[in-house]
């Protein structure tokens, strides 16, 4: 009896170990290469609202999907943020603010899938995903200055960087970034699949739009400039406080308000990706 007992035992772990491994070799290990397509915007000092001022955006992805709930996720990324102050509910309407900028994006992700997803598979067929990692991306914020040209803000020091005055060092135009999104996955056929995202980036520069503390000088009656560290050039001055001189109610003096240093800019997009599996030559069995 014993005996018996023993040999069912024995046929039940050798039966749970069968279907175990022939579940893992149902999926296959695979990779994706997507273009996504969609629109960009950022979050700041110059906007405050979800979606507003938002521009194009496009991007490369190739994903390794290694079971049916994990994926690994490279990324380029190419958007464009932009703002206007006198458009939107920000800090101070009588600033006369704007700024746009590219942004260029490389990133390393992980995403889990809360539903099991295998294309090809009737019973896998979509699922809702999200998704952390790291990225490293460029910006080069631009305003139009009053002969209608386009400058670069970050060299010009805008609020008094790289002065004696106020010490502070130029902020850099590559900075790292936390991707957080999420989206869903629809698989269309066993090669393709339609993929809607939502992203945000977790920054850690408040300078997106050049805008982060204070105004850093004066202008008189007259709209002459005066108590500008002596370093600023007239451009620096002109795109620190561009409606300066135009009109009495736009006048700022030293140290007022013109960003807030305690919160730091985000960028974010939504986008829709098209995805194509690889002709992998990977062991497995197919369906």
């Amino acid at each position: 009896m014993k005996r018996f007992n023993h040999r069912i035992i024995l046929l039940l772990i050798i039966t749970f170990a069968f279907s175990f491994s022939t579940e893992a070799q149902q999926f296959k290990p695979n990779t994706e290469i997507g273009i996504l397509l969609g629109t960009s915007y950022y979050l700041g000092d110059l906007n405050t609202t979800h979606f507003n001022n938002s521009s194009f955006a496009s991007g490369l992805i190739v994903r390794k999907n290694i079971d049916r709930r994990f994926s690994y996720k490279a990324e380029l990324l190419y958007l464009n943020i932009a703002a206007d102050d006198r458009n939107s509910n920000s800090l101070d309407t009588n600033r006369g603010l704007h700024f746009k900028s590219p942004v260029y994006e490389i990133s390393g992700q992980i995403e889990f899938n809360f539903l099991p997803y295998d294309p090809g598979n009737p019973l896998y067929t979509w699922t809702p995903f999200i998704y952390t990692g790291i990225s490293l991306f460029h910006f080069n914020p631009q305003a139009e200055n009053r002969s209608g040209e386009w400058v670069d803000l970050q060299p010009l020091g805008t609020e008094g960087q790289g002065t004696a005055l106020v010490g502070s060092e130029e902020y850099s135009l590559t900075q790292v970034a936390i991707p957080l999104g999420g989206g869903i996955k629809i698989a269309i056929n066993p090669s393709f699949n339609i993929i809607l995202e939502y992203g945000i980036r977790k920054t850690f520069t408040d300078y997106l739009d050049d805008v982060s503390t204070v105004f850093v000088g004066n202008h008189d009656v007259s709209g002459n400039p005066i108590s500008y560290p002596p370093e600023m050039s007239s451009d620096a001055i002109e795109m620190s406080d561009p409606r300066a001189g135009l009109n009495t109610q736009f006048t700022h003096s030293k140290g007022d308000q013109r960003g807030d240093p305690n919160d730091n800019d985000w960028y974010s997009f939504v986008g829709i990706t098209l995805s194509f599996k690889l002709n992998n030559q990977t062991k497995g069995c197919d369906y």
